[in-house]
């Protein structure tokens, strides 16, 4: 009996290590795909473009230069774009967290009597909704067109940030509430000072969506900002820069009469590396309340 339950141990030993093993490998593999479409958009990008068109970049750019990158930034408008898309990210996302957090906070509540109904409600709207020609009229008749406030208005709620708050909400304690009304807390009191505090996570993740949601839009503005130069954003103008460079001529004898040695796919790149360094600069600072905001809220309730 000794020796068998001996045997069976090292059986589900050696199970553990083949498949710590095998899962390690497959871990890097997946990392290292994940991961060489950045790289290779990095070297192409800080890679002469003329010398790209001859191929073979891979792990190392094999002629260095900016020119790329000068070229972007040299682009008209850009710099009022870029001041344009952070302060949308900024307001926008601010706003759309408040709005979320006070509706996620009246639907969790067990004392509200229509949470349920509105829950529905909100849930239909992620799968329907008016059409693109509606939408623009509605907007249109509130006067949201050529105003920076179509930039954070129609962005301010969002069905699934707000269940996903309402679900992590649902999961503190009635307790706490309980107590903060005994001792006189009106429910403003209690969201700011007690519910608030305990959904951090949630928070910074909900942030997250709404930062990147801010950042990387261009639609909107091409909709319903276009006539107006001053309310342009980064990635609009950069959708511009890319479209004007494709239409240019990219073979390589045009390439070498001109002194910015630059081909639609080097632009490309370099566009494609300004617009996420931004966010990928922002993600390790709320990784920790991503994760933990994200599967919290995502499993209670």
């Amino acid at each position: 009996m000794t020796r068998s339950l001996v045997l069976r141990k090292k059986k589900v030993a050696l199970g553990n290590k083949i498949f710590v093993s095998l899962n390690t490998i497959f871990m890097i593999v997946f990392v290292i795909i994940t991961l060489y479409p950045v790289w290779n958009t990095l070297v192409l990008a800080f890679n002469d473009g003329t010398d790209a068109l001859r191929g073979g970049l891979y792990l190392w750019p094999r002629k260095w230069t900016f020119q790329n990158f000068i070229t972007v930034v040299h682009k008209n408008n850009l710099l009022v774009g870029a001041c344009v898309t952070v302060a949308r990210t900024v307001i926008g996302t601010l706003t759309a967290l408040a709005a979320n957090a006070l509706l996620a906070y009246i639907v969790s509540r067990k004392r509200f009597l229509f949470k349920r109904q509105l829950a529905l409600f909100w849930v239909i709207t992620m799968y329907v909704n008016g059409g693109l020609i509606p939408t623009f009229l509605l907007y249109k008749g509130l006067g949201l067109t050529n105003s920076f406030l179509v930039y954070v208005i129609p962005g301010m709620v969002g069905a699934f940030n707000m269940l996903v708050i309402r679900t992590y909400m649902s999961g503190i304690p009635d307790s706490l509430e309980e107590s903060a009304q005994l001792d006189g807390a009106g429910d403003l009191v209690i969201f700011t000072k007690v519910i608030s505090p305990l959904c951090k996570p949630v928070y910074a993740t909900i942030a997250l969506f709404c930062a990147v949601g801010h950042w990387n839009s261009w639609f909107d503005a091409m909709l319903y900002n276009r006539m107006n130069s001053s309310l342009t954003t980064l990635q609009y103008e950069l959708m511009k820069l890319l479209s004007s460079v494709t239409n240019q001529s990219t073979s390589a004898e045009s390439m070498k009469n001109t002194v910015a040695a630059v081909t639609p796919t080097s632009v490309r790149a370099a566009a494609t590396i300004l617009t996420m360094l931004p966010i990928v600069c922002l993600y390790p600072f709320l990784q920790r309340y991503f994760v933990t905001g994200l599967t919290i809220g995502g499993v209670k309730g």
